[in-house]
């Protein structure tokens, strides 16, 4: 009888759980099922050049069942809930029908949603950069603004238009807000009226200096190269309110803006609270140091939905939400699973960061590898060359390669993409000139579980 292993998440982790799982276990002895709610795979840290015209959006995710081992079965649906007790995993599939998986071995790798606060006006007015969709809509947000700002004559309207208020200044915030004012700038040419009155970029962070995640002399290259743009941070600030107008910060300023965007850190998806397993305080699932979920035998976590102890780090925090962390993770999980099975011995997790890369446009970047530091062009080189290295699939890594060589021979995209992922009425502009509202889906969604793990500048 072949033994049940389930996957739940298809992101950095799930994905390289079930392809080490497929070499491992010997044939015909498991049946691997891997459950996400696309067909895709979102490469995270590729989402601000998606959205800024560097990279065309379906280069960016990785369809699953193009990359996944033909021995592995991909079942398309929303991980609902689970019955540890019972051995027991609830799926709600695209048919519209409720499974229930039952399985010997389980591994959550349900990744993490963006972490909001209680900030007035912030759920009904922000913007947020953690999945495909909302990367588009940023871009279209941008060309939209310069649009309202080229044709409109009241210059409080065109001020609000031409600013943008990013908060959050972790990788996704840093790296978003530079390819994005790279973007607009690049741009900005084919508004005349909006460029002679300027844009205004505001970075905001709690903390006292941008990226704490990278040594200190890189995070200050960072600074001083987005301020050489023109672009405001403000330290020690926090949001204190946002309006479909405004945004109102901690120093007292309201800066009228109708785009604010939203990267301050993420939190495990909001389904792993369903799944009657153990967390921490931090609400990620309570695993050991082989990703075993305490107390509760074959059942296993990793990436941002687990509280794995990072080797690196001696105060026992979990590992950060890394892509590199992420297929470490799972690659520790798959021989243990194995190993669980009867095939191989069992294994911890001792992977410490080998380095940093933050894309920030322009052909700038700051990087770390090992003990090296780099910035500039060599910087930029190094993450580009990591980021197509970690591309699943010579096809992938064939695109990425060519869309930014025709970037830079060619500059940006500066197509709107307002229709992507919405599905026009058969009547629509039948009887007008303008077409009618489309009605939105949930086609190309990224909102589900096993999504988004990780923040930009790597992934899971």
């Amino acid at each position: 009888m072949a033994w049940n292993v389930v996957i739940a998440g298809g992101g950095f982790g799930g994905v390289h759980t079930a392809k080490h799982l497929s070499r491992l276990l010997p044939h015909h002895s498991a049946r691997i099922t891997l459950v996400n709610d696309t067909n895709f795979m979102l490469y995270t840290p590729l989402l601000p050049g998606a959205a800024a015209g560097t990279l065309e959006p379906r280069h960016v995710v990785v369809p699953l069942r193009e990359t996944l081992p033909g021995d592995v079965d991909l079942l398309v649906g929303n991980v609902t809930g689970a019955a540890p007790e019972e051995n027991a995993l609830f799926v709600d599939t695209v048919s519209g029908e409720r499974k229930r998986l039952r399985y010997d071995q389980l591994v959550v790798a349900l990744g993490s949603v963006s972490r909001t606060l209680p900030i007035p006006g912030l759920a009904e007015h922000a913007l947020g950069l953690k999945s495909l969709p909302e990367a588009i809509a940023l871009r279209n947000r941008v060309l939209r603004n310069l649009e309202l700002a080229e044709s409109t004559d009241d210059p409080v309207e065109r001020r609000a238009a031409l600013t943008f208020v990013f908060v959050g200044a972790g990788y996704a915030g840093l790296e978003g807000l530079a390819e994005l004012q790279d973007f607009a700038s690049e741009v900005l040419d084919l508004y005349p009226r909006a460029r002679v009155h300027g844009m205004r970029w505001i970075l905001v962070e709690a903390r006292d200096r941008v990226m704490p995640e990278v040594p200190a002399q890189l995070a200050d290259f960072a600074a001083r190269e987005l301020m050489a743009r023109g672009i405001e941070l403000r330290t020690s600030t926090t949001l204190e309110e946002v309006t479909d107008r405004t945004a109102r910060l901690s120093d007292g300023e309201v800066v009228p803006t109708l785009t604010l965007v939203w990267t301050a850190g993420v939190k495990p998806h909001p389904v792993v609270g369903k799944l009657g397993l153990p967390l921490a305080g931090n609400g990620r699932i309570d695993v050991d140091s082989s990703a075993a979920v305490k107390g509760l035998p074959g059942v296993w976590a990793i990436g941002d939905a687990a509280n794995i102890p990072d080797p690196a780090a001696k105060d026992g925090r979990p590992t950060p939400p890394t892509a590199q962390h992420a297929i470490r993770q799972g690659k520790t999980v798959a021989t243990n699973v194995a190993a669980a099975l009867g095939t191989g011995s069992p294994t911890t997790f001792r992977y410490k960061t080998r380095g940093v890369v933050v894309d920030m446009g322009q052909r700038k970047a700051v990087a770390q590898t090992l003990k090296l530091k780099w910035r500039g062009t060599p910087a930029w080189f190094i993450a580009r060359t990591y980021h197509l290295s970690m591309m699943p699939g010579i096809g992938r890594r064939g695109r990425l390669l060519a869309d930014w060589n025709v970037g830079l021979f060619f500059g940006r995209d500066t197509a709107e993409l307002g229709q992507l992922g919405q599905v026009p009425r058969l009547d629509q502009g039948e009887h007008s000139g303008a077409p009618k509202a489309a009605t939105p889906t949930s086609a190309g969604g990224d909102d589900a579980p096993g999504r988004r793990e990780g923040e930009a500048g790597d992934a899971d």
